[in-house]
């Protein structure tokens, strides 16, 4: 790494599995100080000049269904040792599992099944939702153009700690390049939308979907720890609107 990325420092989970499925690498003046790490993610905490410093957890979910079981224990854990109902916590990185129906390509996934309600019930207690984001809703594909799958196992989540401070983070997840994965860039403080940007427009028909009331209730629960006031009610609205626009597009 050091002949790779000369003048960088950088940490990995080497010594937590053998293979270092993690590696994290930064560059002064932003100061790292590592908390945890597992066979699945680490745990730092990022402190940047004049911005307050915050938590944030770095995961690379196993394939196996047990070893995401334990990763979400894990980030319970991690959720109560650190106070971070009362601390900003950013998490990001493939969690190799969807949460809804809706992020897999396949019409045959139309139902949610035990390992998608595993992780939202984990993100529900850990006060996690989605960073608002642009760019493709699935960030994994299979690239077999004879059978193809997409899935959204990619995702950058924060509490509503984070976004008090950050209230203008914004994730982008860009175009593929040797992956099979898209890249996430995350900007702390991008630019208010400009006047000409066009108002969010409810479209009465959505009522009729089949799946509507069940989108609305679980995106109304899983943003639950965000409804203490009208600041948070508005960024729960906000999530809501983000599935009814995908909703929309279906």
């Amino acid at each position: 790494m050091s002949n790779l990325c000369p003048r960088w420092n950088y940490l990995s989970n080497h010594l937590s599995d053998v293979d270092g499925r993690i590696i994290l690498i930064w560059q002064h003046p932003m100061q790292v100080q590592i908390v945890n790490q597992s066979r699945q993610s680490i745990t730092c905490l990022l402190s940047l000049p004049n911005q307050e410093a915050f938590y944030f957890t770095s995961v690379y979910a196993s394939n196996e269904t047990a070893d995401r079981v334990d990763l979400w224990a894990e980030l319970l854990l991690l959720h109560a040792t650190l106070d971070l109902d009362n601390n900003k916590w950013m998490i990001g990185g493939d969690f190799n599992q969807i949460i809804y129906p809706y992020e897999h390509s396949s019409d045959s996934i139309y139902a949610p099944d035990i390992n998608m309600y595993h992780m939202r019930d984990c993100l529900l207690q850990a006060g996690l939702f989605d960073l608002r984001f642009n760019g493709p809703i699935h960030t994994w594909t299979n690239n077999q153009p004879e059978s193809p799958i997409a899935k959204k196992l990619d995702r950058l989540l924060v509490n509503s700690a984070f976004l008090s401070t950050f209230s203008h983070a914004y994730a982008s997840f860009l175009p593929q390049l040797f992956s099979d994965h898209t890249p996430c860039l995350i900007d702390l403080a991008f630019s208010l939308p400009k006047a000409e940007t066009h108002p969010f427009k409810f479209q009465n028909y959505l009522t009729k979907h089949p799946n509507f009331s069940e989108l609305i209730l679980d995106a109304w629960v899983l943003a639950r720890s965000m409804s203490c006031n009208l600041k948070h009610f508005f960024w729960k609205l906000k999530i809501i609107k983000n599935d009814l626009k995908r909703l929309n597009k279906r």
